[in-house]
């Protein structure tokens, strides 16, 4: 029913419903470019940040001292010495490693650091519910969203098994405001500041003449909402050549299961990319093995990549609408995370993604359903015990 009444896959049909559904605006102009591993994406940061001449908002999940800590920082407190605003948005968790001197130094020189929900006595019953959102934004008119953050991990080309493979976004004019947007939200919860003028929010960037149309889902669920799964669903639901997902971290509830299972049967090419063995997270893998028998008797192709651990986060349906961001195909990103993510309609951007998606399947292992069903009794209760814990990953 859903996908008759959303039509075909373009801006009056398809876009424009959904985001309205979702509450959010729709954008049309900018620019976005994918971003291949730490080589690529630090070059690009380190370039915006010595160019910001307003402000920098900063924001991603996990803060590790290391190499990377040490340059960005240097930098940052470089321009803050130049009179940019710069303000850092740590995540209570994944930025507890931090490094304390380095903060200090940059508060000194005039920057701005919080912290999302850190840990407290008599506020540990929120604690388990993190800000995984990505949005790295200078002067409001470039952007960064994806999976990378801050460690020496995400340095290199994905070319050892220390060096993970992932990928950023660089998006530019009215697609970066809907990243500020995302910081800026969770700034003012955290700090008590809203971000307003020019600074932050330049012109929309709108241009009716643009081709790239897109929106940004910004996600923070209640008990009762769950943005996220309605945009997933409905994305997917749409499909009618191919659904190509790349995920890290594959814990999907039934109803996302139930509709890739159905896009397959119905001969739509879908396939899910996720990490073989190099993962940081073992007992999430072996949830998302439970479901593997189902979706690949259903037609779904699985694939896990074999070079070092898979940590891109990405959507591709047909040739036009692709989404990118910071959540994961789990059921915390869509129930317990703040989430940020942007699904654009471009045939350009949706072949960058093709292109990626592609020469990390020449990287990868396909699982077979008939050598997945023969796996040992042992393995199949591990993936049934770990199951339990689904919805805690």
């Amino acid at each position: 029913m859903w996908a008759e009444q959303l039509g075909t896959l373009d801006e009056e049909n398809f876009v424009r419903p959904l985001a309205a559904l979702l509450n959010a605006p729709v954008r049309r102009g900018g620019t976005l470019r994918l971003l291949n591993n730490g080589d690529a994406f630090f070059d690009a940061l380190m370039k915006d940040i010595e160019g910001a001449e307003k402000s920098i908002n900063f924001m991603v999940y996990i803060w590790e001292p290391g190499k990377v800590s040490d340059m960005i920082f240097d930098a940052l407190i470089r321009r803050a010495q130049a009179g940019v605003e710069v303000r850092i948005l740590l995540d209570g968790l994944g930025g507890m490693r931090c490094p304390d001197e380095d903060k200090e130094r940059l508060c000194a020189a005039g920057g701005k650091i919080k912290t999302f929900r850190p840990p407290r006595i008599g506020k540990l019953s929120r604690f388990h519910k993190r800000n995984h959102r990505r949005a790295i934004v200078f002067d409001g008119k470039i952007g960064y969203i994806g999976g990378s953050a801050v460690g020496d991990k995400w340095l290199g080309n994905a070319s050892t098994e220390e060096e993970w493979r992932d990928t950023m976004t660089r998006v530019t004019g009215c697609i970066a405001l809907s990243l500020q947007s995302a910081f800026s939200e969770l700034w003012a919860v955290c700090a008590g500041e809203v971000l307003t003028g020019d600074a932050f929010f330049p012109d929309d960037g709108n241009d009716v003449d643009s081709d790239v149309v897109s929106f940004s889902v910004i996600s923070s669920p209640s008990s009762e909402e769950h943005p996220l799964r309605v945009f997933f669903f409905l994305s997917f639901l749409v499909a009618r050549k191919r659904l190509w997902i790349t995920t890290p971290y594959f814990v999907p509830d039934e109803h996302t299961r139930r509709v890739v299972a159905k896009r397959a049967r119905a001969g739509v090419d879908v396939r899910i990319l996720m990490p073989d063995e190099h993962t940081d997270a073992k007992p999430i893998r072996q949830a998302g093995h439970s479901y593997y028998q189902d979706l690949l008797d259903a037609g779904v192709r699985i694939y896990e990549y074999q070079a070092t651990m898979l940590h891109s986060k990405h959507v591709l349906v047909d040739d036009r609408w692709s989404v990118v961001g910071s959540a994961n195909m789990d059921i915390r990103s869509k129930e317990l995370n703040e989430e940020n993510v942007i699904g654009v309609l471009d045939e350009g951007f949706a072949k960058e993604l093709e292109e990626a998606f592609l020469e990390d399947l020449s990287k990868s292992t396909e699982i077979k359903a008939d050598e997945w069903r023969k796996r040992g009794l042992g393995k199949k209760l591990i993936e049934r015990v770990c199951e339990l814990f689904a919805e805690q990953y």
